[in-house]
């Protein structure tokens, strides 16, 4: 018997033992990948009292006053990287002083960076991204990635809020 994979002679495309085409196989694991890394994420973070929500396929929470969500994505099968944005501050003055601030809380981040988000009224948004790889961090390692990102937001938030 062979292993080979079958194909559909009218179209010459491969199919898979589930019947599929391999692309829609792979978009299918990359969507199981991302459902168990959040998963996973979601649980280490309940460890330690961080309320967790599922919103827009990525997960939602406040931590030390700022706003974070994360989700996990799959950029190429076996590269499965977390993505985290926090809302640091919102509706601040758009001054000077304010990048300043910004400014010197970048040089003083190891994961990620701020940026001012520019808005109409001459008010702007602080916000923190960081993306990292996860897939292959057991959960001592993901937990400690986690809270090292969320320890920098609290300590960025600090002073642009009034």
């Amino acid at each position: 018997m062979s292993d080979a994979v079958p194909t559909d002679p009218e179209s010459e495309t491969a199919v898979s033992e589930s019947g599929s085409a391999p692309a829609e196989d792979s978009a299918a694991d990359e969507a199981r990948a991302g459902a168990v890394l959040q998963a996973r994420v979601a649980d280490c973070l309940a460890r330690y009292g961080i309320p967790v929500r599922t919103e827009d396929e990525a997960l939602g929470f406040e931590y030390d006053g700022t706003l974070c969500s994360l989700r996990a994505v799959t950029l190429v099968p076996g590269l499965d990287v977390l993505t985290f944005t926090g809302v640091l501050a919102w509706d601040r003055p758009l001054k000077p002083q304010l990048h300043k601030k910004v400014a010197d809380r970048n040089a003083g981040l190891q994961f990620g960076t701020i940026t001012v988000i520019a808005r109409a009224k001459q008010l702007a948004d602080i916000v923190l991204r960081y993306t990292f790889p996860a897939g292959g961090l057991d959960d001592e390692a993901l937990t400690t990635m986690l809270l090292l990102v969320l320890s920098g937001a609290g300590q960025a938030r600090k002073g642009l809020i009034p």
